[in-house]
């Protein structure tokens, strides 16, 4: 994180895995730059889970579902926690 700017400027994503935020989106980064973040993440789940409805599930664990699950939850609340940071500038510019 660059030392530059204040760590207001920052929000925080979210952690339920952790009782701290370790990891922060830059409040103040070019809206396009968050929406190419959101878009590449949102991309990047629905090809996932795509190539995951096209598997035969009897063939593969219990665990392997629940990875498959848990990876895709994260990429989603990646993309929730960017989308949040938009919309809050949205309205700070319109509001």
């Amino acid at each position: 994180m660059p030392m530059d700017k204040p760590l207001r400027n920052y929000a925080n994503m979210s952690h339920p895995a952790t009782e701290q935020p370790v990891l922060f989106i830059d409040a103040e980064a070019p809206l396009r730059d968050l929406h190419a973040c959101a878009s590449e993440r949102l991309n990047a789940v629905l090809k996932y889970l795509d190539l995951m409805a096209c598997v035969h599930l009897p063939d593969h664990a219990e665990q392997d579902i629940n990875t498959v699950t848990t990876i895709a939850r994260i990429l989603v609340q990646d993309v929730s926690d960017v989308s949040r940071v938009i919309e809050q500038r949205g309205l700070d510019i319109f509001g």
